[in-house]
């Protein structure tokens, strides 16, 4: 059994040194962690696809070609998330008299193919909404941003307010402003899908809904390495089907489909004969069949037919469309907004090294590790309000803060290369955006009153006070000087339109950097006095 077993003991230990680090990553509130951490998100797939990273995308491919898809069992968070919620939901299952898990069912290899085609087809065309929607990482990625991160900075509250009467000040009270409606509905209904559809057919999203996973299946059935039966050893128990996940082991006709299988190992440690081995066996030698006379299709024990499968399709597409209503509530509930403003909503600021909004809707995934990552918390996920294309994607909203003028945390960590890594030099000289004033909102001419707030946050001297009236000053915006921090817009206290606010640059722009004044020295010969 020990033989058996360390198969499945590798394969948990490297799910949790891929799975923790990440996952820390995403719910670390505080900056513990080291940026240097985002190299695991790197390893992901998807973003290495819509990164064009090549050397990435062709190891994974010999991984999966020469082991299968131990991808989907270590590297994937997704996947391990799933192996989680397997875990937690099938507690106490095992032990009813009777019990069957999982059962083997025939693939539909044609739904995961067609959208497999049509996500393909569709990112090269320019449109990765399809991407967004269906890629493992990034749903996982809005999970932990959205849902696990807030859990932990509530709970993070909860106990520092219980240490601050005891009188210890070890902790701080953290404010949650990341989060967006948006966002919450999307990660909730990604968290959704994942536990019905492993509650009842295991890796269901992974071989039919899973575009990364399909990808793979395409070089894991023909791997290297892969299980198979040992027929001598084999004693029809039916022990190794009722314990995979990926429901690909037909213990009847002793197979085992490999373009399913996500090499867990579980059926291997559960063999107490020995049935199963992983090991070498070079393609294009088929796996010898043992001659057992199976029934006609899959029946129940009852001699009907088995009808289990086509139940959780319907009620997995009936989970997808009932998300329907509610994405549509959201894009009403945005145009509603910009119809209550009476004016047309700007393009979105999108962030430094994003180069162009086109370019970042096309590359961008959601995953929203940039909005968690980011120290000034200016990073918000959107809704539909700037259309579809551009939903669940990061934007700078100068609400309560601004994008720091030396800081390039967001294009270190992005895994797609949507935000391009940038210099700190090539940062404080991009310009995503320009200030622009409105002199009938500005205190200073409405009120008569001394402000300057702008200004003085102003990092670049783009915004700089000019006379007025008598000895008051108004704010004026330099466009060759102006980065669109939003320094500006975030200080200024007018409400609830802004004096000043920043217009997107659709394509990103350059500055040249503010000279900085001669210091002048100054000879002092006596006292002065």
């Amino acid at each position: 059994m020990k033989k058996r077993n360390y198969l499945k003991g590798l394969r948990v230990l490297l799910a949790i040194l891929f799975f923790v680090p990440i996952l820390l990553f995403f719910v670390d509130f505080s900056g513990v962690l080291p940026n240097s951490v985002h190299r695991l998100l790197h390893l992901q797939l998807m973003p290495a696809l819509l990164g064009g990273m090549v050397g990435l995308i062709v190891f994974h491919f010999l991984l999966a070609l020469v082991f299968g898809r131990i991808y989907c069992s270590t590297i994937c968070p997704a996947g391990v998330f799933q192996d989680i919620i397997n875990r937690l939901f099938c507690i106490g299952k095992k032990k009813k008299k009777g019990s069957r898990r999982f059962t083997y069912h025939k693939p539909m290899n044609r739904l995961r193919y067609v959208l497999l085609a049509i996500t393909a087809v569709m990112a090269v065309f320019g449109f990765s909404g399809l991407c967004l929607l269906l890629d493992p990482y990034s749903n996982f990625g809005r999970i932990a941003a959205s849902l696990f991160r807030p859990v932990v900075m509530w709970g993070n509250n909860i106990l520092a307010d219980q240490l601050m009467k005891v009188d210890n000040y070890s902790l701080f009270q953290v404010t949650i402003s990341t989060v967006t409606v948006s966002g919450l509905i999307a990660a909730t209904i990604a968290l959704l899908v994942f536990i019905v559809m492993t509650v009842f057919r295991g890796r269901l999203f992974c071989n039919t809904v899973c575009p990364v996973g399909a990808l793979l299946s395409l070089f894991s059935r023909y791997s290297f390495f892969h299980i198979t039966f040992d027929k001598e050893a084999c004693t029809h128990c039916g022990n190794c089907e009722h314990t995979c996940k990926a429901e690909a082991i037909d213990s009847k006709n002793l197979t085992v489909d490999t373009s399913r299988c996500v090499d867990c190992f579980n059926c291997v440690s559960s063999c107490a004969k020995g049935g199963l081995q992983y090991r070498l066996q070079f393609p294009g030698k088929k796996q010898e069949v043992a001659p057992v006379n199976n029934p006609p299709a899959q029946e129940s024990q009852s001699g009907q037919p088995d009808t289990k499968g086509r139940r959780t399709f319907l009620a997995t597409s009936a989970t997808v469309a009932a998300s329907l209503p509610i994405v549509s509530a959201i894009a009403e509930g945005g145009k509603g907004k910009m119809k209550r403003k009476g004016r047309k909503k700007w393009p979105p600021v999108t962030p430094p090294g994003s180069i162009s909004l086109e370019r970042f809707k096309d590359k961008c995934t959601g995953c929203q590790i940039c909005v968690v990552r980011c120290p000034s918390q200016v990073l918000r996920p959107t809704g539909l309000e700037y259309g579809l294309d551009y939903m669940l994607k990061p934007r700078l909203a100068y609400i309560s803060s601004y994008c720091n003028y030396e800081c390039t945390v967001c294009s270190d960590v992005c895994p797609t290369g949507a935000i391009k890594p940038l210099t700190v030099e090539e940062k404080t000289t991009t310009q995503v955006g320009i200030a622009t004033f409105f002199k009938g909102r500005c205190v200073v001419n409405t009120e008569e009153k001394d402000c300057g707030a702008c200004a003085e946050h102003c990092p670049t001297q783009a915004v700089h006070m000019v006379p007025y009236k008598g000895t008051l000053t108004i704010p004026q915006v330099n466009p060759d000087l102006c980065i669109g921090c939003g320094g500006c817009e975030s200080i200024c206290p007018v409400r609830p339109m802004r004096a000043i606010i920043v217009k997107s640059n659709v394509e990103h722009k350059f500055v040249e950097k503010p000279k900085e004044e001669e210091i002048k020295e100054v000879e002092v010969d006596d006292f002065g006095f």
